[in-house]
């Protein structure tokens, strides 16, 4: 006997009205789990004297910040993280965009060479940073005996500081700079062909349509690779870890990036107190990066609106025989 009508309808109604939230919970759930969780749990233990063997002490509040925020080493390392980023992250957008602007050519092979940019990003990072290390070893790495041979004399990747950022941010390039091309081509094949063709009649040659209407149609995606790779950039810890056999950040911490820090004081010194504070000022900067990209991000999004907006606004005035 089928059901009666009204309460068909009311099943229906709830289907409709709830289903969507049902759809798309396991996504908050999971999120909830292994997201949000650690992370208020994070900020839990950084307001506690908390030990890796006795576990959680007293309640010390903004203790364990000011301790951090007073501490020599957490300033190097943010100074280290931040250089790295910078010397990895504007020479990979560069070459991606040059990258992905000759993948985008009639090339040969095209699906070759597009599989062929991004097989550096399978390489594990560990292996990266062991083949980078003996390319960058002070005694006997390739780079300092092909800088002796042409009378540079060597350069001390290892021990010196603007060397040692180098040479990791060569890691990072490596890794992710075939990655970011892969996504500035999908970016590129989504502009019209016939900005091209106008710009070719116009008289523009290849560097003035690259430069006037490839560039500026992909300011969005440059935002979004920009964003993440600084995001990448702040959580760096492999390549830092693995560029020596100590995997300390060098002897002055040379190289010791926060999440290296951060490393040190959890595990080295069992003080998970100051770790999970530095953990929290970490993601507060991450967040404070992000909030600078949507505020860049919506700028030109209202900029790209308001030109677009232009001409119809003035064909407009023009019917209406304004002067």
């Amino acid at each position: 006997m089928s059901a009666p009508a009204p309460l068909r309808s009311r099943v229906s109604a709830w289907d409709r009205k709830y289903s969507p939230y049902l759809y798309i919970s396991p996504f908050f759930i999971l999120f909830a789990v292994v997201g949000l969780f650690p992370l208020v749990y994070t900020g839990w233990v950084a307001m506690h004297d908390w030990d890796l063997i006795m576990g959680q002490g007293e309640f010390i509040g903004l203790e364990n910040f000011v301790q951090v925020l007073g501490q020599s080493a957490f300033w190097v390392s943010l100074r280290n993280t931040l250089s790295i980023f910078v010397l990895s992250t504007g020479p990979q957008v560069v070459l991606a965009i040059i990258i992905a602007y000759m993948l985008d050519t009639h090339l040969r092979a095209r699906t070759f060479w597009r599989m062929g940019v991004l097989l550096p990003y399978v390489v594990t990072p560990v292996a990266v940073a062991l083949i980078f290390s003996n390319l960058f070893s002070q005694r006997f790495g390739l780079v300092n005996s092909v800088l002796e041979a042409i009378g540079l004399g060597s350069i001390g990747w290892q021990s010196d500081v603007l060397p040692s950022h180098l040479a990791i941010a060569s890691m990072v390039n490596f890794r992710w700079t075939g990655y970011n091309a892969l996504i500035f081509l999908a970016a590129m094949q989504a502009i019209p062909r016939d900005l091209y063709e106008q710009a070719e009649l116009d008289g523009a040659g290849k560097v003035r349509q690259f430069l006037s209407v490839t560039v500026p149609m992909l300011r969005p995606t440059i935002i979004f690779v920009v964003i993440t790779s600084t995001i990448g950039g702040l959580q760096i810890f492999d390549e830092p870890r693995m560029y020596d056999q100590y995997g300390r950040g060098g002897t002055d911490g040379q190289w010791r990036t926060m999440t290296l820090y951060l490393y040190e004081l959890g595990w080295t010194r069992s003080d998970f107190g100051t770790a999970s504070a530095v953990a929290v000022l970490l993601f507060l900067l991450i967040v404070a990066i992000g909030i600078i990209n949507f505020t860049i991000t919506r700028r030109i999004a209202d900029g790209e609106a308001g030109r677009a907006a232009r001409p119809s606004l003035l064909k407009r005035l023009l019917r209406r025989g304004s002067p």
